[in-house]
């Protein structure tokens, strides 16, 4: 805006020494301003357990390394997907949030703290894939290859509870999906998941927990996420782990809060770059960027299936979870096992 007669007037009338004090303070403001606006911050990454180790050995540093990223640092919270999408809805800082499930991203959305047009981003808002697994002893000692053989053979299980996990929704649904696509009804299907339940020997808060809870000899499978078996393996467990042709794919969604810096977007896109897709390749999870997947590492299952097989999370989530009325509250209500988030 062009100043008056009268301000250039009190301008120029101003002490020599008043101008310099003034132009030393504009010219700091303006530094300071291109700082935050360009690089540099704190981000507060906020996920589901499983890529927690990922994110702090791998991702996070080499974001570091990149002009993006120069300045930034990092604060991070990791644990069961539901826990902490409430937590964030409850004032937990978050910058980054990352979880297992759509519901827990919903739940944000309509507490104002992320846009609704999140899943609008890139590869429509998903960080990275993986299939539902099921892991076992060393040499598969009880010849499990399919959720059959969950459901007639003498085997404990050990999946995380699903009112805390979304992991364990996921493979509740693979469960429940597998035998629609045998041809079986719904009741049969949902008769099938309260076989699985009620055969666990544990039901962990989280896909980590349950993951450790197996490798401490608890049960004698786990259902889990593709990639946590294949970090179970590589770090020396006496594991192998099956992926059943009838699978489900399992997609984790990923946004910056509205309040987040502009670092926060740069940390996501390098997320979502060929060098962020290939370090989640790298520890077991399938990129997203479909040209990254090596066929070999991460062949497709026959009978791979999604979510919107049963019409999306929020039909899911309210149809099988819904604390007091969800198909799968009730099976849980009547094995004894807590349903409260």
């Amino acid at each position: 805006m062009k100043a008056d007669s009268s301000t250039r007037r009190r301008f120029f009338g101003a002490p020599i020494g008043a101008l310099l004090l003034l132009t030393v303070l504009l010219a700091a403001v303006g530094c300071g301003s291109s700082d935050d606006s360009s690089s540099g911050g704190k981000i507060s990454v906020v996920g589901y357990s499983t890529p927690e180790t990922v994110y702090q050995e791998a991702l996070e540093p080499t974001f570091q390394k990149t002009p993006a990223g120069k300045g930034v640092s990092f604060s991070n919270s990791f644990g069961a997907s539901g826990d902490q999408s409430r937590a964030v809805e409850a004032g937990q800082p978050a910058s980054v949030v990352h979880f297992a499930q759509a519901g827990d991203m919903t739940r944000l959305v309509d507490a104002g703290i992320v846009d609704a047009n999140w899943e609008k981003q890139k590869y429509n808002g998903i960080a990275e894939d993986s299939v539902v697994s099921i892991v076992v002893r060393k040499g598969n000692p009880k010849g499990i290859q399919s959720f059959d053989d969950l459901l007639t053979k003498d085997v404990s299980i050990v999946t995380p509870n699903p009112f805390s996990s979304g992991g364990a929704r996921w493979n509740i649904m693979a469960v429940y999906g597998s035998q629609l696509q045998e041809g079986k009804s719904e009741t049969e299907a949902l008769d099938a998941v309260k076989t699985v339940l009620s055969k666990t020997d544990a039901q962990p808060g989280s896909a980590s927990d349950a993951l450790t809870a197996f490798t401490q000899g608890q049960g004698d499978v786990l259902l889990s996420y593709e990639n946590e078996a294949i970090r179970a393996q590589t770090e020396g467990e006496d594991v192998d782990y099956v992926v059943p042709d009838n699978t489900i794919l399992i997609e984790t969604p990923i946004a910056v809060t509205k309040d987040a810096p502009e670092s926060a977007q740069k940390f996501l896109d390098f997320l979502w770059s060929d060098a962020g897709q290939k370090i989640w390749a790298d520890n077991g999870y399938r990129p997203v960027n479909k040209a990254l997947v090596d066929p070999q590492k991460f062949p497709t299952p026959k009978g791979l299936y999604t979510i919107d097989k049963f019409g999306g999370w929020d039909k899911v989530n309210t149809d099988f979870f819904d604390e007091t009325n969800g198909k799968v509250a009730k099976i849980e209500q009547e094995l004894g096992v807590s349903t409260a988030g």
